[in-house]
């Protein structure tokens, strides 16, 4: 799998009402100084409907100003479409980010 392939993946699991920050995604993605990298590729996301590249801000929580698919607030109406709060074109990273190591993996037991 190359590079966009595991950033858009990557996208995909981030679940609705969080986002995850381009730093984030390029650490999972398994290059963590690759956050620039990470934006490219979400600019040329194939699948807009399916890769939610709108659940991804900077690493201060703040909105693309270059959203590829509308401009910010655009961006900003799918995040609070999905319940995230954006103020004055940021996101509160201390209660909408994402934290794939803390999912918990349910079972019947």
């Amino acid at each position: 799998m190359n590079f966009y392939q595991s950033v858009y993946e990557i996208v995909r699991r981030i679940p609705k009402g969080r986002v995850a920050t381009y730093g984030q995604v390029a650490y999972l993605a398994g290059n963590p100084r690759a956050s620039r990298a990470v934006g490219y590729a979400l600019h040329r996301n194939p699948f807009p409907g399916e890769i939610p590249c709108h659940r991804v801000v900077n690493r201060e929580g703040r909105l693309a100003p270059g959203f590829a698919f509308g401009g910010p607030g655009i961006q900003q109406e799918l995040l609070e479409a999905e319940g995230v709060a954006v103020q004055d074109g940021y996101v509160d990273l201390t209660k909408y980010c994402w934290h794939p190591e803390k999912e918990e993996t349910h079972s019947d037991v």
